[in-house]
């Protein structure tokens, strides 16, 4: 791989004799990842209908390696069921390392296109708020689509600048994960674009960038609250010296340790300008040391007793009365869904969690679970509830194995024939192995699909 000169000069620096051991590793291939949606699947019961060569992820306990050569499980109906995410194995450190509690607020500041968001939203599991930003609102389409596919039902999907969202959130988050904009240096082995682009920005114009959004994010913290901030690059300007000057932001804030594993690197305080030994708490993933790609972590505390102090107020639902046709349908689950957290906007019903805060103003792309949309004499239910479904939460199911054809036909939006394996007519929710893909509309053993034409696997 042929690298710019001033990189080159640049690791030299940091890794002396190492560094002709890293630039040999940039010519193997890269490693791939898969991590298990424990909202949906324990890690365990996966591994008893795991179709792939897998091997576990030393620092991720639900993460494994699979390889590319032979497994493809972006291609399998596991993945449409969203029992995975697909990840680089460094880049599931992040999420892994911050401390999520049930109930807690959670904010994922530059969250697109979603692998940590997905993370802690199973974290979580359903409890809580989290509020999963990206400033772009087409990468936070991206975000958007895996939040649905994971299950996420307590998940605000907001496109905004930090400093609108910090007038907004001022000490309201327990949580912060915060996976900067960098100049990804440890991604030129997955593209080499990703050189090209390092030779034009170079690592300043990240730095700048990094330093904008730390000063918004430190006014969200709570008291007692923890940030997590991390790269996958190695500068030492993006890296020490950008948790340096968060630091410099609070006298309350201080760097945590947490679980190393073998290959990991400490940070390194000679790099920053401070030379604060607590600076040697982070961690640095180097590829040359580890089966992943390269991360840099940290994890910030601030100091004091967490209080809800900082609410923003609480979400104010534009009730609607519901017509029978929404009434009907839901007749047909096997759990009870409070009407009172229904809101209805422009034929569009979404159910709104009672943890959510007040967001009139900030530019939403979801809020909350979308439930379907009223049309004329009937309800069209979303795939997005589909997937926030267990196989018993439903009256009438269609359940198909993963080895059967019908589930690729289904996935590829086909119609198809299914009276062999019951059900009534009227809407069915289909499952691949007892987990929901999306729904149909059953008719004397023939199923219309109604899979999401957006979803659907291309040949």
């Amino acid at each position: 791989m042929e690298l710019p000169k001033l990189f080159e000069d640049n690791m030299i620096q940091l890794l002396g004799q190492e560094y002709e051991t890293y630039k040999q590793c940039l010519d193997k291939p890269m490693y791939h990842g898969i991590r298990i949606n424990t909202m949906k699947i324990s890690v365990e019961d996966f591994l008893k209908i795991n179709p792939f060569h897998l091997k576990p992820v030393p620092w991720c306990e639900n993460g494994f390696y699979y390889d590319e050569t032979i497994d493809k499980p972006s291609k399998h109906p596991y993945y449409y069921a969203g029992l995975y995410y697909i990840q680089e194995p460094s880049a599931m450190t992040p999420a892994n390392v911050i401390p999520i509690e049930m109930g807690d607020r959670v904010l994922d500041i530059c969250a697109a296109p979603g692998g940590k968001s997905t993370e802690l939203a199973a974290k979580l599991d359903g409890t809580g708020v989290l509020v999963s930003n990206d400033i772009s609102a087409s990468r936070a389409k991206a975000l958007l689509k895996n939040l649905e596919v994971f299950g996420a039902t307590n998940a605000l999907i907001i496109s905004e600048a930090p400093y609108k969202l910090s007038a907004r959130f001022a000490g309201y988050f327990d949580k912060i994960l915060i996976d900067a904009p960098c100049s990804g240096e440890g991604m030129f082995r997955k593209s080499s674009s990703m050189i090209t682009a390092w030779e034009n920005n170079g690592n300043q114009l990240f730095s700048d960038l990094q330093i904008s959004i730390l000063k918004e994010v430190v006014k969200m913290l709570k008291p007692g609250g923890k940030i997590l901030y991390s790269t996958c690059t190695f500068a030492p300007l993006e890296n020490e010296k950008s948790v340096e000057y968060l630091l410099s932001l609070d006298e309350e804030l201080k760097v945590c340790s947490f679980d190393r594993y073998e290959g990991f690197d400490s940070g390194h305080p000679e790099w920053s300008d401070s030379k604060n030994p607590d600076l040697e708490k982070c961690a640095r993933l180097w590829p040359h040391r580890i089966e992943g790609e390269g991360h840099f972590v940290a994890l910030v505390e601030k100091a004091g007793a967490t209080t809800n102090a900082g609410n923003s107020g609480s979400y104010p639902i534009k009730k609607a009365k519901l017509p029978k046709e929404v009434i009907e349908f839901f007749d047909g689950f096997n759990k009870s869904f409070d009407f009172n957290r229904f809101e209805l906007s422009q034929d569009k019903l979404y159910y709104i969690p009672d943890t959510f805060p007040a967001v009139r103003g900030l530019r939403i792309l979801r809020c909350g679970l979308y439930l379907g949309e009223i049309k004329k004499n009937r309800f069209e239910p979303s795939q997005s509830l589909a997937m926030s479904l267990k196989y018993e939460d439903f009256k009438n199911v269609i359940n198909l194995t993963s080895e059967d054809d019908r589930v690729n036909k289904y996935l590829k939006g086909e119609t198809i024939y299914v009276d062999e394996v019951g059900g009534k007519n009227g809407w069915a929710l289909i499952c691949v192995d007892s987990y929901p893909l999306g729904w149909g509309k059953l008719n004397n053993g023939v199923l219309k699909n109604k899979y999401l034409p957006g979803w659907r696997l291309m040949s």
